[in-house]
C-alpha cells in the first residue's frame, strides 16, 4: 500500500509517499480502508519532534511509527478475533496511528460508526479536534447552560467545533479570531466575535465564566483578566513556547497557580473515547454540528497540507483524501 512516511524528525520535507506493507489487525483491532484522514496539530508535533518532550513518548531519534496521521474515516476491511462491535463493510471514523495511508489498523475502542449524514471527509476531521473541544467545554470547563464562554482561536480546527458545541450546550459564545475568519465564526453560531488584531478581549470590559484557549500564546495574566473571579480557564494543546516543553509550559504554570487563586486554571490532554465519537455522530446527524473544512489534499500532497495547517491560516479543518 502507499503511505506518507518519515525516517527522521524535521520539516514537512522529511515526508515521502512510499510503498509499505499493508498492516494486519491484531486481536482487538480492525483494518480500515482509508477514505479520508484529518490533519491536526499533533501531526506536526510528531513530524518535527518538537517540542523535544514529544520524543520521550514517541521515539528519540525518529517516530517509532513512521507513518503519519491519526484522524481517519473509511470502511472496515477485516476485524481481529476479539472484535465484536464492527464487521467488514462498516463505515467508521476515529483515531488510528498512521492514517495517511491506504490502510490502517485501529483499536476497536477508538472508532465508531460514521455519522450517516457526513461524508468521509467530514467524518475524518472530527475524532481529535471535536473530541478535544467537547472535553474542554463539558468536562474540564464544566460548562452550564446560560454561561458566557470565550473561545480563542474560534476559526481553527478545534475552535470551529468548540463554537458549535458550546452553543449546543446552551452557552452564550464569543469567538476570538483573525479578521479573515470573522464571517466564518459568525456563520457557525457565535453570538459575538472579536477580531484580535483590532480589539482586546482582556480590557476588563467583559468577563467570562469559561475561556477555552486553543491559540496557545497569551500569558496567563492576560487570560485571567478576562475571566470571572470563579471562572474556569482551559488551555488546549501546547503551541508556542520553548524548544523543550513548548506551549505546555503554560499548562504547567496554570496547574501550579490554580490552587492559590479563586479561578480554576487547567490544561487539557484529551482522551480518545468511543462514547464521545458516538455522541458527536449524533450531533452531526441531527444537524447541530457541521465539520468545517477549508481544503482537501490528495495523499501525495500531505506535506503541503501540514505546512498550510501549521502556518495558522486554515479556516476550520484540512483533510487528506485517499
Amino acid at each position: 500500500m502507499k503511505a506518507i512516511v518519515q525516517d527522521v524528525y524535521g520539516s514537512a520535507d522529511v515526508l515521502v509517499l512510499r510503498d509499505v506493507d499493508t498492516p494486519v489487525p491484531g486481536d482487538d483491532e480492525v483494518l480500515i480502508r482509508v477514505r479520508a484522514a484529518g490533519v491536526e496539530q499533533g501531526v506536526w508535533h510528531l513530524m518535527s519532534g518538537m517540542p523535544y518532550l514529544t520524543r520521550a513518548f514517541f521515539g528519540f531519534k525518529a517516530p517509532r511509527n513512521p507513518i503519519r496521521g491519526r484522524e481517519v474515516a473509511g470502511r472496515v476491511e477485516a476485524v481481529g478475533r476479539n472484535v465484536v462491535g464492527f464487521r467488514p463493510g462498516d463505515e467508521v471514523f476515529g483515531t488510528a496511528e498512521g492514517s495517511f495511508a491506504e490502510f490502517v489498523c485501529a483499536k476497536e475502542g477508538k472508532i465508531a460508526l460514521k455519522p450517516v449524514k457526513a461524508s468521509f471527509e467530514q467524518a475524518a476531521v472530527v475524532p481529535i479536534s471535536a473530541t478535544t473541544a467537547l472535553q474542554g467545554l463539558r468536562d474540564s470547563g464544566q460548562l452550564q447552560p446560560g454561561q458566557d464562554v470565550l473561545i480563542i482561536g474560534a476559526g481553527g480546527g478545534v475552535g470551529s467545533f468548540a463554537v458549535q458545541l458550546a452553543k449546543a450546550l446552551g452557552a452564550q459564545v464569543t469567538g476570538v479570531c483573525s479578521t479573515a475568519k470573522l464571517d466564518l465564526v459568525r456563520s457557525i453560531g457565535a453570538d459575538h466575535v472579536i477580531d484580535y488584531k483590532h480589539d482586546d478581549f482582556a480590557d476588563g470590559a467583559r468577563q467570562f465564566d469559561l475561556i477555552l484557549d486553543t491559540a496557545g500564546n497569551r500569558p496567563l495574566s492576560v487570560l485571567r483578566r478576562a475571566l470571572k473571579p470563579r471562572g474556569i480557564l482551559v488551555i488546549v494543546g501546547g503551541e508556542g513556547g520553548g524548544r523543550w516543553t513548548g506551549g505546555f509550559e503554560r499548562s504547567l504554570r496554570a496547574a501550579l497557580l490554580s490552587p492559590f487563586v479563586g479561578q480554576k486554571l487547567t490544561g487539557l490532554m484529551a482522551a480518545e473515547r468511543q462514547e464521545d465519537l458516538r455522541y458527536l455522530a449524533q450531533l452531526i446527524d441531527a444537524g447541530t454540528v457541521t465539520p468545517v473544512i477549508e481544503k482537501s489534499y490528495p495523499l501525495g500532497e500531505a506535506p503541503e497540507a501540514i505546512r498550510h495547517l501549521h502556518g495558522g491560516h486554515a479556516r476550520g479543518k484540512v483533510v487528506i483524501t485517499v
